[in-house]
């Protein structure tokens, strides 16, 4: 038996051993374990807000928020949710609404201020003083109990802005109908 370190023996060996130049063909075949990388993504939910929350948003808003915070927080005190293809329809049909609505007022106010208009003047009769003063003042209840009685509408005495009505004369008084609509009314006080 000859050694490992016998010359015959290297001699077999190299005989029966392919050189290192030639390629070595192995089988196609699917690996037994493949290694995927997986990053850690970043979870986040569409949701839209029930009610006003400070520094989040107001209600209606559609938001990204984290699912922890929409699961653990939002959700549990039914602040939010989380957004479908219904919700979202339901959603523009109540905004629908909301415009028509606010569309008619505005529609209702012009209207009322086209009526103002063509009026003219109302017309104020006081206790008169010496000269031009009156006794008292005209105030925008005063104002409120006139446009009723003449026109029969009801008008909140919060949107008239009168000046200050201590003489006889002719004023002018704002009405804000609505935030884009302002009526101007011509006042005449007269005194008895």
């Amino acid at each position: 038996m000859a050694s490992w370190g016998s010359s015959s023996c290297l001699q077999n060996y190299s005989l029966t051993k392919k050189p290192f130049s030639e390629t070595v063909k192995f089988s196609e075949r699917t690996p037994i374990l493949t290694i995927v990388a997986q990053k850690k993504t970043k979870k986040v939910r569409k949701i839209i807000l029930k009610e006003d929350i400070s520094q989040l948003g107001k209600k209606g808003d559609l938001l990204d928020v984290k699912a922890g915070f929409f699961r653990n927080y939002l959700l549990p005190l039914g602040k939010a949710q989380i957004v479908t293809a219904a919700l979202i329809k339901e959603m523009k049909m109540e905004d629908e609404k909301i415009e028509a609505e606010k569309q008619r007022v505005k529609d209702e106010a012009q209207q009322l201020a086209r009526i103002f208009e063509t009026i003219g003047a109302f017309k104020v009769k006081r206790k008169g003083g010496k000269g031009k003063q009156i006794f008292g003042s005209v105030t925008a209840q005063d104002l409120v109990d006139i446009i009723k009685a003449q026109i029969q509408r009801d008008v909140d005495k919060k949107i008239v802005n009168l000046p200050e009505i201590r003489e006889t004369g002719e004023y002018i008084a704002e009405l804000k109908l609505h935030p884009e609509v302002t009526a101007r009314v011509r006042l005449t006080v007269f005194a008895n």
